[in-house]
């Protein structure tokens, strides 16, 4: 399925959510980031030239959202940041922390001026840090998409209750969610949360913080791949990019892993820079990563490039978070008929402002 198809889909889910019939059919802990220099030396010699745009910012902070460990992020994006550095005659410095908020809060906080989000927590960073897209990652196959997953482990006893050729793991978990323990990865993640929330949960009426003998929130994707590897929860999400770079980072969990689900294609991650930050230094952003094609440091990220982009581009997601809260208050029996009315005509109104 193309990113078209996904919006296309998303926007016959919204027309089935909204009409007068609707009602009758129908935190994160405080994060304690990390920043690295990377081609300090380099950057400064070249500072001169780069100090003609925004010579107050010294340095660039630029925020990456903790998919995996921050060994291996430092690892991955390293040789980018040197090369971006490089270029902008600035260093610029790998800006991490613990979850996604952290690097949401970062940039409204003025800490970072530009950030690789996800789909998710891009437009939470939108909505309350300014953040304001502008690249579009573009993979190594040259697609421009992924997919969220459920996974548990191969020697899991559900495996023979699932039809893993037809990936519908997803009515097994519905059905036996009581007897089972869940890990989704970051209430910011898009394949982590939002996407399996909407399409395995909202859409057919089940709250997992209520369905399962025990839910938690495992922090990345990385660590939900091997909370599963390693027997500590009986399923879990995770997305078709982190499932590549596990086999790559540890064989022997990734060879343990089934996955038993396969959402429909997610538009790939967007690159923003904030909104505040001068014109001169947007456009030096947009310069770098609209013609980056260096191999040697986009080949670790299993990036090609970056496409141009807009904030959107991006609406597709809103789209969907806004379905899922719909179907959530619909579902939920302690809200009263008149307030499930106003919040859903409210999500209403701003799911018109997207179309």
């Amino acid at each position: 399925m193309s990113t078209s198809m996904f919006t296309k889909c998303s926007a016959r889910l919204m027309s089935a959510l909204v009409g007068t019939a609707l009602i009758a059919s129908c935190s994160s802990a405080p994060t304690t980031p990390e920043t690295s220099e990377v081609g300090a030396d380099d950057a400064t010699a070249d500072a001169t030239e780069g100090a003609a745009c925004a010579p107050e910012l010294a340095e660039i902070d630029f925020g990456i959202i903790s998919t995996e460990s921050q060994e291996n992020l430092q690892e991955l994006w390293e040789p980018f940041l040197a090369a971006m550095s490089e270029e902008m005659g600035r260093p610029v410095n790998g800006f991490y922390a613990t979850d996604y908020a952290g690097v949401i809060e970062a940039m409204g906080a003025g800490k970072i001026q530009i950030a690789w989000y996800g789909g998710k927590s891009y437009i939470e960073a939108a909505k309350r840090s300014g953040a304001e897209a502008f690249a579009q990652t573009v993979a190594s196959d040259g697609s421009k998409g992924y997919y969220a997953h459920l996974i548990t482990n191969k020697a899991n006893p559900i495996v023979a209750d699932i039809d893993v050729a037809a990936g519908d793991g997803d009515q097994y978990v519905l059905d036996n969610a009581g007897d089972l323990t869940f890990a989704f990865n970051d209430p910011n993640s898009t394949s982590g949360f939002l996407v399996p929330s909407y399409y395995v949960f909202a859409q057919n009426g089940v709250n997992p913080n209520e369905a399962f003998s025990e839910l938690v929130f495992s922090g990345s994707h990385e660590a939900t791949a091997q909370a599963v590897a390693n027997d500590q929860v009986d399923v879990a999400t995770n997305n078709s990019e982190s499932m590549a770079r596990l086999q790559q980072t540890d064989a022997e969990a990734f060879e343990q892993v089934q996955i038993i689900w396969t959402s429909p294609l997610i538009p790939s991650d967007p690159i923003a820079y904030q909104s505040d930050i001068p014109d001169c230094l947007k456009a030096e952003f947009e310069d770098f990563f609209h013609n980056m094609e260096d191999e040697t440091v986009l080949g670790p990220l299993d990036w090609a490039g970056f496409d141009p982009a807009g904030d959107v581009d991006w609406n597709p997601i809103r789209e969907l978070d806004i379905a899922r809260q719909m179907e959530e208050i619909k579902n939920d029996a302690a809200i009263s008929d008149a307030d499930k009315t106003t919040q859903l005509e409210e999500l209403e109104k701003q799911l018109a402002e997207l179309q």
